[in-house]
C-alpha cells in the first residue's frame, strides 16, 4: 500500500511531518529505523536564511542514505529567495522539496511566510510556481485548511498550485488561528479530495494505528503523516507502519526499549553536532564563515536534547522525579546514568 511521487513508491504512504527542533538528522534516522515511515521531512529551512548565509542553517541541509526518499522542507515570503533555498536544496541531495505553508507560529507569520501566506493567494501561487521551475525533483506543498474560520482556502490554493505543476499536497485539517488548539476536522480532508488528482495527504491528531487507518478510510487521502505523537514514542511510527500495510501491530515499546531509543538518539546528535553524521553533497564555502562556539560537540548535543529526551519515558513509574535532572545533562553519561536507573 502506497503511493507514487515523482518516479518514487511512498510506501507505507505513512510521512514523519517537518518540526522545527525535532525533525533533525538524527531523529529522522532514529524514525526510520523504528518506524519506517515511507517519506521523511526536515525541519524548516529558512530561504531568507540561506539568502543571507546563516551556518546554523545549513546543518539541517546534511542527508544520510539511510533515510531516504527525503523531503527538504523550505519556507519564506519571496519567490526568489525560496526559488534558490530550493536549489540548494536539491543540489544537497533532497528527493523532493516541500513548501511551507502551514506554520502558524507569529515569528514565521510576521515575515509573510508560512500560514500566512494563506491569507494572500497570488504570493503564495507565484511562490510555488517560482520553486517549481527552479528544480527538476518532484514539489510539494503543506497547508492550514485556512487562516481563520472564514474561508476554508485550502480548495482554492490547492487547485492553482497544482495547476503550477506541485505533485503532492499535504493538508493539517486545523485553521492556522487554531495552532494546536481543538480537534482537527478531517471532513476538511474529504472535501479537499475532490478538488485535486494528486496526491492528498491528511494530517492532524493522527495519534494510534486505528487513526491513521480511520483516516485513510474516511476521508481518501493518499497518506497520513504524523508529527506531534512521534516526538515521543518513535515507536508509535511502526505500530501505525504495521496497521497501514495490513501487518500485526506490534506492543507498545517498554520501558526498556525506550531508554535504549533515547540513548541511540544522544549518540548520533553528538556525532550530528561533531559533523560526522550525514553529508552535505553541495559545495560548502556556500555556507560562510563557521561560527566559533566555545561548547564542545557533546555538551552543545546534550543541551539540544534536554527537552525531549524527558519525553521518552513520560508516564513510566518514577519518570517524573527524573525529569528536572535528565533537563540539565550535559554529557552522554550523564543521561545514561538517570535513564538506567529506571530499569
Amino acid at each position: 500500500m502506497g503511493f507514487v511521487l515523482g518516479s518514487k513508491l511512498i510506501a507505507p504512504p505513512l510521512l514523519l511531518a517537518p518540526m522545527e527542533d525535532v525533525t533533525n538528522l538524527p531523529f529522522r534516522l532514529i524514525a526510520k529505523r523504528i518506524g519506517n515511515p515511507g517519506l521523511v521531512f526536515t525541519e524548516f529551512v529558512s530561504a531568507m536564511a540561506v539568502h543571507y548565509r546563516a551556518h546554523k542553517t545549513f546543518k539541517k541541509f546534511r542527508v544520510h542514505p539511510e533515510e531516504r526518499p527525503l523531503s527538504i522542507q523550505i519556507f519564506g515570503g519571496d519567490a526568489e529567495t525560496m526559488a534558490n533555498a530550493a536549489r540548494l536544496a536539491e543540489e544537497a541531495g533532497a528527493d523532493f522539496v516541500d513548501i511551507n505553508m502551514g506554520c502558524w507560529v507569529p515569528k514565521v507569520c510576521k515575515t509573510g511566510a508560512g500560514a500566512a501566506l494563506l491569507k494572500d493567494p497570488v504570493v503564495a501561487e507565484g511562490i510555488v510556481r517560482s520553486v517549481v521551475r527552479a528544480v527538476s525533483i518532484p514539489v510539494s506543498v503543506k497547508v492550514r485548511a485556512g487562516w481563520d474560520y472564514s474561508l476554508f482556502a485550502a480548495p482554492d490554493l490547492a487547485k492553482r498550485f497544482q495547476d503550477q505543476g506541485i505533485q503532492m499536497l499535504t493538508l493539517h485539517a486545523r485553521f492556522a488561528k487554531q495552532g494546536f488548539e481543538g480537534e482537527a476536522d478531517w471532513r476538511l480532508i474529504g472535501d479537499l479530495r475532490e478538488s485535486v488528482s494528486i496526491p492528498l495527504i491528511g494530517n492532524g491528531d493522527v495519534k494510534t494505528p486505528e487513526d491513521a487507518t480511520r483516516m485513510l478510510r474516511e476521508t481518501g487521502c493518499d497518506g497520513v503523516m504524523v508529527g506531534r505523537a512521534a516526538i515521543s514514542n518513535p515507536g508509535a511510527l511502526g505500530r501505525i507502519a504495521a496497521a497501514l500495510e495490513g501487518r500485526p501491530v506490534p506492543n507498545e515499546p517498554t520501558i526498556r526499549e525506550r531508554v535504549e531509543t533515547a540513548m541511540d538518539h544522544i549518540r548520533l546528535m553528538v556525532d550530528y553536532e561533531r559533523g560526522e553524521l550525514g553529508s552535505l553533497d553541495f559545495d560548502e564555502s556556500v555556507m560562510g564563515k563557521v561560527p566559533r562556539s566555545d561548547l564542545d560537540p557533546e555538551h552543545l548535543a546534550c543541551r539540544a536534547l534536554r527537552g525531549q529526551i524527558p519525553l521518552y519515558i513520560k508516564g513510566f513509574p518514577g519518570a517524573s522525579a527524573l525529569r528536572g535532572r535528565l533537563s540539565q545533562c550535559s554529557t552522554v553519561m550523564e543521561y545514561e546514568d538517570l535513564l538506567t536507573s529506571l530499569l
